[in-house]
This record gives structure tokens, sequence and C-alpha cells, in this order.
């Protein structure tokens, strides 16, 4: 990047020649300082023709902030640089602009730049350091806002594509759990209704058993009354046998007794006859003895 030339300008008026002598030797000295490289000797040598003499030259003013500037003392530049901006000569002011953009330039401030340098321009259109200065730096900046865009919008796409992946994941995850939700609700009901089934199977079987053995009660029941049926009527046949047998013993004819009744000549049928009434006599006798006792029965003693 260019830098200014320094340029000196002579006393426009003054009327004392011994002042004038004294500001043209510290110019000439100022002068010789500053292209030899010795720019702390131009700036004392400056200070002292704008602060000592009264020199209010702006050109005087720009040298001394150029000097500032060569030896890297951005903030004396600065200052002096600015107050040129509202120089009313056009050319000085646009050198001041010029310079004050090379700074931010550097300070990597780059819209600053831009702008001073088009004030620069716009101060002196024939400022040519500062209107290469401004091209050179819109095609930068114009390049570098393209870049800026592009990058912000890959940014944008790549946090879009984030956004979306995030979203897809979450509805994903969203999904899973709901299908598990879905499943371990599947899965209690099938328990509960495996339990339900189980318990029913269990009742069903509870009462299977319970009829089982209702039925088997009821055949034992009924095997026992059946039992007992047939004891009674084996009981019976047993005893219409021992009846008949005894009438059969009684119809039998008893040798003895016959031979007895032979000589009493006395039928069988006869003598069976006066047996029972014999025996029914008996039996009345008997009755009327217990309803004439009037004492308590000796139980040592028989009825009769």
């Amino acid at each position: 990047m260019k830098y200014i030339v320094v340029s000196l300008f002579l006393i426009a008026f003054v009327t004392d020649p011994l002042r004038i002598g004294k500001i043209n030797r510290a110019k000439s000295e100022a002068r010789d300082a500053y292209t030899s490289g010795d720019y702390k000797a131009a700036i004392q040598k400056y200070h002292y023709l704008i602060d000592s003499m009264k020199v209010a030259e702006d050109e005087l003013k720009l040298n001394l902030a150029n000097a500032y500037f060569l030896l890297n003392d951005t903030a004396n530049a600065i200052t002096n640089y600015q107050s040129l901006t509202a120089s009313k000569k056009n050319e000085v002011r646009s050198k001041a602009h010029q310079q004050l953009g090379i700074i931010n330039y550097r300070k990597q401030k780059l819209e600053e730049a831009l702008n001073d340098f088009k004030q620069a321009i716009k101060a002196h259109p024939d400022n040519m350091d500062a209107r290469y200065n401004y091209e050179l730096l819109k095609k930068k900046l114009d390049e570098k806002n393209k870049k800026d865009q592009q990058q912000r919008q890959n940014k944008d796409q790549k946090q879009d594509q984030k956004k979306d992946q995030q979203n897809k994941d979450q509805q994903n995850k969203d999904q899973k759990d709901q299908q598990k939700k879905d499943q371990e609700k599947k899965d209690q009901q099938n328990k509960e209704q495996q339990k339900k089934d189980q318990q029913q199977k269990e009742q069903e079987q509870k009462e299977k058993e319970q009829q089982q053995k209702e039925k088997e009660q009821q055949q034992k029941d009924q095997q026992k009354k059946d039992q007992e049926k047939k004891d009674q009527q084996d009981k019976k046949d047993q005893q219409s046998e021992q009846k008949d047998e005894q009438q059969k013993q009684e119809k039998k004819p008893n040798p003895q007794l016959s031979e007895k009744l032979e000589q009493m000549k006395m039928s069988e049928e006869k003598a069976r006859m006066i047996l029972e009434a014999m025996k029914n006599q008996e039996v009345q006798y008997l009755q009327q003895n217990k309803r004439k006792a009037t004492k308590p029965r000796d139980k040592g003693k028989p009825d009769w």
C-alpha cells in the first residue's frame, strides 16, 4: 500500500523577519529529519513549529501525523489525522481520511477503512491512492461478504440439516418409545389374560374335581344304599329261609312225638292246636300279671 509523500509548505504571510527565519530553519530541519528517517527529531521540530511558533498550517500537522504513523505511534497518528478531517483544504482532508483508512485496515476494521477511503475520494477525487485502496478493499470486502454469506448459508443449511436430523431422531425416539409402551401394554394385557385364563382353568379344574368327587360320592352313596338294600334283602331272604326251615322242621314228623300221639290216640294236627292254645293262654296270663303288679320289680328275679 502506498504512503503519503511528505510535503512542506511555506508560510503565506509572516510580518516578523526574525520569526520567518526561525520558522524556515525549523521547517528545513524537520524536512531533513523526516526524509532521513529520523521521525522522532522530525516530530520535535513539527511540535516546535506548531506549539511554540504557532504556525497554523495544516500541511505541517499532516507531516506531524505522518511522522507518528511511520514511527508506529498509532494513537498520536490517529489523533492528528482526525483533527485534519475538518480541514478546509480538500487535499489535506483527503489525505487524512486516506491515512485513517490505512490504520483501520491494519486493525482489520475493514468497513471503517472502506468508509475512510470513500471520504478521501469525496474530498479529493484526484487522490488516486485513496481510489486504488477503496476499489481494492471493496473487492476484498465483496469477496469476503460473499464468502461469509456462503458460509452463513452453509452454516444455516447445516443447522437446518442438524435440526431436521434432530427432529427425525426425536420422532424415531418418540415412535420407539410409543412402540415400547404399546408392547409393554400388550404384554401386560397378555399377562393379565394368561393369569385370567389360568385362574379360569384352575377354577374349571376345581369344579371338575368337585364334580368328580361329588359323582364318586354319589356312586359310593348309591353303592352303599344298594349294598344296604342288598343286605336287607339278604337278611330278609335269610330270615325267610330260616322261617321256612323252621316251618319245615315243625311240619316234619317227630318219630317220638308221633309215637306218643299214637299211644294217646291223638293226631299231630290236634296236638299242634292244643299247643298253640296253651301258648296263647300263657301269653295272656303274663300280660295280666304285669298289669296287676304294684311293687317295683326285683331286678334279681324273672318277670314271672
